[in-house]
């Protein structure tokens, strides 16, 4: 049976109410598209996020790994085109959960410049837009914990030749957020619609060991 493997970060970095966890625990257990889905917390600590993770991936042997973060300021979900060999903390004025705050640091020193997602992106925006969410790709997933992760788990299955595809899908701050006064404006989604929306991608990604081959339109540069 094909194992997926979810990711998703607990309350940190000025969020209280972090929706991936929350999303990764709706399917931690779940059979989609005949895949067992598990999940698992990384920690909230960069010298720490990369380690706790591969060593889940290396004990687990997933075929799919699919890892969220919350990007404050999109209202859709966006899955990550690429992972960038970069880590810039200090441009958002936030650290991690023991405060520390990187600039301009390489994730793995002397490891290439960025590694391309190896989930079927485009399959993946597809289906979630068809369940009714919106979605869309992204070539940015900035240079905060969540590309920390993304290059660290990309770089650990290129230098293993691992058999895994994997990738990021950002999602966006729930409306509780959005609500209080310092953060009005901000564009949010409900739990449910998150879930649905993952939902799709995850069974598109079963699904679509090579990705689709045709175009999927955006309005705007993520």
């Amino acid at each position: 049976m094909t194992q997926v493997l979810l990711t998703g970060f607990g309350a940190w970095a000025g969020s209280n109410a972090n929706p991936s966890e929350l999303v990764a625990r709706a399917f931690d257990g779940k059979t989609l598209a005949g895949a067992q889905v598990s999940a698992i917390t990384p920690p909230n600590f960069f010298r720490e996020m990369i380690g706790f993770t591969t060593a889940e991936i290396d004990r687990r042997k997933p075929d799919v790994v699919i890892m969220m973060g919350e990007f404050c300021g999109r209202g859709l979900l966006t899955v990550e085109r690429l992972g960038q060999n970069l880590i810039d903390a200090t441009r958002y004025g936030l650290g991690d959960s023991a405060g520390e705050q990187p600039q301009g640091e390489p994730v793995v020193p002397g490891g290439p410049a960025a590694y391309y997602a190896t989930l079927p992106i485009r399959a993946m925006v597809k289906a979630m837009r068809e369940a009714g969410v919106p979605a869309d790709i992204s070539d940015t997933g900035g240079t905060f914990g969540c590309n920390l992760l993304m290059y660290g788990v990309l770089h650990h299955i290129a230098v293993n030749r691992l058999p895994i595809r994997a990738g990021w899908v950002h999602l966006p701050s729930f409306p509780a957020t959005a609500a209080l006064d310092e953060n009005l404006g901000m564009p949010s989604m409900a739990l449910d619609t998150q879930v649905a929306g993952l939902e799709a991608g995850i069974i598109a990604a079963v699904e679509h060991p090579v990705d689709i081959d045709v175009a999927v339109k955006s309005n705007f540069q993520l």
